[in-house]
């Protein structure tokens, strides 16, 4: 194996450069870490940074269309580029399970290249976005062995980002040595905002993530309706998907004119975007972990989280106010009321959780936990 202190890592990830797609924005962001800590890393797919490693897309009848407007879209296998790709590496990193990845892991095992691979699809959010699969009995479970069968099966490492799902993948018969840390946020970007920056007129509810049904951002809206305090409360939601128009017709339906916003932030524009809020509320019934939570209490402001089966995001809640049960929208106003009415209770969480952000769910913490995993799969194929 390589000198450890200098790893070539290939990143193979179907879709790169879209800033709507949480999968994309963690690659890119572990290859600039990796960088920053001494390493090399290529990003392989569709929009990669750099042409010599650029994927065509794959036009797939029926799932492209469902795709699409979730920013996904599916790489075209070739074993011209990941020759060009996998040349020289170390190890390979696959994130996805779909032609591009499995056509990529077995050309790393016809070259005795190490790999390992992360499990961020989750099958929940599979159905959420395509609901004619529901009709499907126990669809969920069918989807998880399917993910075995054709990927997962010849993969020795698994990165797992939550605990929740470490215990699906268990629960799905997944036997691999599954190494859980988080995605990571960037703490260069996102940084603790002064206490002082807490607002109290409008009191600002925040929301980031995929504009799709399995996120329960009308939950949001629809508590907001039946909060005591509504009158004095202003929704901010960022985000796209092809939820967004049902979505603005329910807040005109629910919410006064100008009590409410709705769209795409960039990602650089995020910071600022949860600096402005009081609360970070996160309604997803499906998360294999909720790095838009990472992200608010990174800058110091509070979450109130969905408890959900499928969700990890509960896992982040420190105190009894910032968790309510998925689906019980009065509890969810109750929560928001009482955050409202004990604002000297916000300003003394709002660092706690900054701090909680800084210790568990770093990016630098997470790439070194990669790259342990990295160095212990080279060791086991020797090379």
């Amino acid at each position: 194996m390589r000198d450890t202190q200098h790893l070539r890592v290939a990143l193979v990830v179907d879709t790169l450069g879209h800033a709507g797609n949480g999968t994309s924005n963690s690659a890119a962001q572990f290859a600039a870490e990796l960088e920053r800590q001494g390493h090399e890393a290529r990003l392989v797919g569709i929009g990669a940074p750099d042409p010599r490693y650029a994927a065509r897309e794959k036009n797939i009848p029926m799932v492209t269309r469902y795709a699409r407007p979730h920013q996904m879209a599916f790489a075209e296998p070739d074993d011209e580029l990941f020759a060009r790709a996998f040349d020289g590496v170390d190890l390979v990193h696959i994130y996805m399970p779909f032609d591009f990845g499995q056509a990529a892991l077995k050309y790393c095992l016809a070259q005795s290249i190490p790999v390992t691979a992360g499990f961020h699809v989750q099958p929940e959010n599979i159905v959420a976005s395509a609901p004619f699969l529901k009709i499907v009995p126990n669809i969920e479970h069918i989807i998880y062995r399917y993910f075995w069968e054709t990927f997962y099966q010849h993969v020795r490492f698994i990165h797992v980002p939550s605990e929740m799902e470490k215990r699906e993948l268990e629960k799905n018969g997944y036997t691999q040595k599954l190494t859980v840390f988080s995605n990571g946020y960037d703490a260069q970007l996102f940084r603790e905002r002064e206490t002082s920056a807490v607002r109290t007129a409008p009191f600002i509810v925040a929301a980031s993530g995929r504009l799709s049904a399995e996120k329960g951002h009308d939950a949001l809206i629809y508590a907001v309706s039946k909060m005591r305090h509504k009158q004095d409360v202003h929704v901010n939601i960022a985000g796209a998907g092809p939820c967004e128009e049902e979505l603005r017709k329910f807040a005109e339906t629910m919410l006064e004119p100008g009590q409410w916003s709705l769209g795409f932030v960039q990602h650089e524009q995020m910071p600022a975007f949860l600096a402005s809020a009081d609360l970070l509320v996160h309604c997803s019934s499906a998360d294999i972990e909720g790095i838009s939570v990472i992200e608010a209490m990174a800058t110091g402001v509070v979450p109130v989280v969905a408890r959900a089966e499928q969700s990890a995001a509960s896992e982040f809640a420190l105190c009894e106010q910032s968790a309510y049960e998925w689906g019980n929208v009065d509890e969810l106003a109750a929560k928001l009321d009482w955050w409202v009415e004990h604002p000297d209770e916000l300003r003394a969480w709002g660092p706690r959780y900054a701090a909680a952000a800084r210790e568990r769910y770093s990016l630098e913490r997470s790439v070194r936990s990669f790259v342990d995993m990295a160095c212990r799969a080279c060791v086991e194929v020797g090379k």
